[in-house]
C-alpha cells in the first residue's frame, strides 16, 4: 500500500482487511507529514520508507513481500469480506495475468450509483484495471514485467496495458468500496470529465505522463 498524508483514512483502511498466516501487510510511505506512519505501524511491522511516487512506492513495497501474490491496494479503498480467498481463486486460473475488483463508491447519491456503471463499464469494455480496484497479480508476473514504471501518473494503465499482452485481466466480486473525497472536492461531473480525458489522452494521443500530471491534483 503506498501512501502520503493518509492518516484521516488509513486506519479504516487497514481495520478492515482481515489478515490471516497467509497473507502480510506492507505499507509504504513517501514521506508523510501526519500521523500516516504511526498509524500504519499500529497494524503492521513493515512500515517502510521509499522515494515519493505512487510507482515507486509500489515497487518497494513488492520487493519486500515475501508472498507469491501481490495485492496494490490505494488508502482510500476498503476490501470487502473474502476478498483474499477471491484473489487467490482468481490467479488460480494460469490464463489470467491480473485481475481488479468491481467498483463501488461509499456515498448513498444516486448520481455515484451512475458513476459506478460508468467506471465498472469503463473496465469491462478497455480491461484496464484502474488502482482504485485493487491490481493483483502473481509476484512472478509482476517481476517478469519489471514493475511499474515509474511516471507521475498513469502507472495503474501503463502496466494493466502490458499485462493484456500476457493473459486475460479479471475483474471481481465482491467489489472494493472507494471513498468519494476526489468527486466531493472536485465535483463528480468535473473529476469523472477530466479522469476519462486523461486517459484517453494518455491511452489513444500518447500524451506523456508528465503533462498530464498537471491536471491532477493531490486530494486527502
Amino acid at each position: 500500500m503506498p501512501v502520503l498524508n493518509e492518516g484521516k483514512a488509513l486506519r479504516r483502511c487497514l481495520s478492515a482487511l482481515e489478515l490471516t498466516e497467509g497473507e502480510e501487510l506492507i505499507v509504504v510511505d513517501g514521506g508523510s507529514s501526519d500521523a500516516t506512519v504511526s498509524i500504519a505501524r499500529e497494524f503492521t511491522e513493515k512500515a517502510l520508507h521509499s522515494e515519493r511516487g505512487r510507482a515507486a512506492q509500489m515497487n518497494a513495497g513488492a520487493e519486500a513481500a515475501s508472498g507469491d501474490a501481490l495485492l496494490f491496494l490505494h488508502a482510500d479503498c476498503v476490501l470487502s469480506d473474502g476478498s483474499f480467498d477471491v484473489i487467490r481463486e482468481t490467479l488460480s486460473d494460469n490464463c489470467v495475468s491480473a485481475g481488479g475488483f468491481w467498483l463501488s463508491i461509499e456515498h448513498d447519491s444516486f448520481k455515484f450509483r451512475v458513476l459506478e456503471r460508468g467506471a465498472n463499464l469503463r473496465s469491462a469494455l478497455t480491461r484496464l484495471i484502474y488502482g482504485d480496484q485493487g491490481i493483483f497479480l502473481r509476484k512472478e508476473t509482476f517481476e517478469r514485467l519489471g514493475g511499474f514504471r515509474e511516471m507521475p501518473l498513469m502507472e495503474d494503465i501503463e502496466i494493466s496495458q502490458r499485462l493484456k499482452k500476457l493473459g486475460r485481466v479479471a475483474f471481481v466480486n465482491p467489489p472494493i468500496r472507494t471513498l468519494p473525497r476526489r468527486w466531493l472536492t472536485e465535483g463528480p461531473v468535473y473529476t469523472t470529465l477530466r479522469d476519462w480525458a486523461i486517459a484517453i489522452a494518455y491511452t489513444i494521443f500518447k500524451v506523456r505522463p508528465e503533462k498530464l500530471a498537471r491536471h491532477y491534483e493531490d486530494v486527502r
